[in-house]
């Protein structure tokens, strides 16, 4: 893990539409259409299926607003940073390597065969950090570019 992996701010929100629209009018951010989808997600209490939904930037610096998720760790966070998140070769040893150095997993995304494929881990006293799989890159550069979902 480098410093040029990390790709993208986190900032979790409970209104999508309005917190984007702040920020288009504050700073003239264009953003993509939203993505998300039912995903499983292994949290400390277990697997589940969470319903995420998030909308990055086409401008950069690249800012990823989420929607909040009550009872989990996608809640606004008080310095409106949610976390930062960074291109990972390989999640499950990089994750393994933050948990080693102290910073616990919260939630790992998970494909159907149990492969992790993002993963965020706490901090002390600052965002969270999130670890997103390289071979989304090339999927997700269409969708930044054009701001819509199938490039």
């Amino acid at each position: 893990m480098k410093p040029s992996d990390q790709f993208h701010v986190g900032i979790v929100v409970d209104d999508l539409a309005a917190a984007a629209a702040e920020l288009t009018d504050l700073f003239g951010y264009q953003w993509c259409e939203g993505i998300g989808a039912p995903a499983r997600v292994l949290l400390p209490e277990g697997e589940t299926v969470l319903d995420l939904l998030s909308v990055y930037s086409m401008s950069i610096p690249r800012v990823e607003l989420v929607r909040s998720v009550p009872g989990t760790l996608w809640q606004p966070a008080d310095s409106g940073v949610h976390h930062l998140g960074y291109w990972s070769d390989d999640v499950a040893a990089d994750s393994a390597e933050l948990a080693g150095r102290g910073h616990p997993l919260e939630a790992q995304g998970r494909r159907p065969d149990g492969t992790p494929y993002w993963a965020f881990h706490q901090t002390v006293g600052g965002p969270r950090i999130e670890l997103v799989t390289r071979e989304l890159q090339p999927l997700l550069e269409p969708y930044w570019t054009t701001g819509r979902r199938n490039g």
